[in-house]
């Protein structure tokens, strides 16, 4: 039961759909129905702005890293489940990244992950969460791709996990992979503008609204 109400907390975090809530209540604009057609903290930058960006950016990586704490709160007796903790903390992780990109709060039509994914990943590994940040602002400033920033730091979570960060944790490597996958699959059409030279650039740091 423990373990069914954290999968069901953290998904229901992961759901909320910050850009959705913010843009029609407060622009009266979905951004589903324009630029990317997704509901995330880059087509919420594109459409609405950089402070209602910002906003949605912050809100996306705060119920990531709350999901990962989520078997703290609710595991009625923790020392029974220290053991465990880790893999308790990658479930409702997954969970959570799961809910922002298919949200039952939005008829199950969200973001790629990515802002979820670095809060879910600063919840459990912070070390990781800043490498990827690394790789992600590295490329993205050098190709104005933020597609490509997030693909590329996808990519190399699982490595940093297991050969810069040395860590041996079974379930931590499994889990590092499948939420690496999650995110390079919620981009399969950037992927595939990117490689028709398509994709859009963008600019975050311009000035702007």
């Amino acid at each position: 039961m423990d373990v069914f109400i954290t999968v069901l907390s953290a998904y229901l975090l992961g759901s909320i759909p910050s850009a959705v809530w913010i843009g029609i209540t407060y622009y009266g604009i979905d951004p589903r129905e324009h630029g990317s057609k997704n509901a995330g903290a880059t087509n919420t930058f594109r459409v609405l702005g950089k402070k209602p960006g910002i906003l949605v950016l912050c809100i996306d990586i705060l119920k990531g890293a709350t999901a990962a704490c989520v078997p703290y709160v609710l595991i009625d007796d923790i020392e029974q489940f220290r053991d465990n903790l880790i893999t308790l903390q990658i479930i409702a992780a997954i969970s959570a990244v799961f809910g922002h990109i298919f949200p039952v709060f939005a008829r199950f039509k969200g973001g790629k992950g990515v802002a979820t994914s670095l809060g879910v990943i600063i919840g459990i590994q912070p070390l990781a969460a800043l490498i990827c940040l690394a790789v992600f602002l590295v490329v993205f400033i050098a190709t104005k791709y933020v597609s490509l920033g997030a693909i590329s730091a996808a990519i190399c979570f699982p490595f940093i996990v297991r050969f810069v960060l040395n860590e041996n944790n079974l379930w931590l490597s499994i889990f590092s992979v499948i939420l690496s996958l999650l995110v390079i699959i919620a981009h399969r059409k950037n992927i595939n503008r990117l490689v028709n030279g398509s994709e859009n650039k963008m600019n975050l740091f311009k000035k702007g609204s």
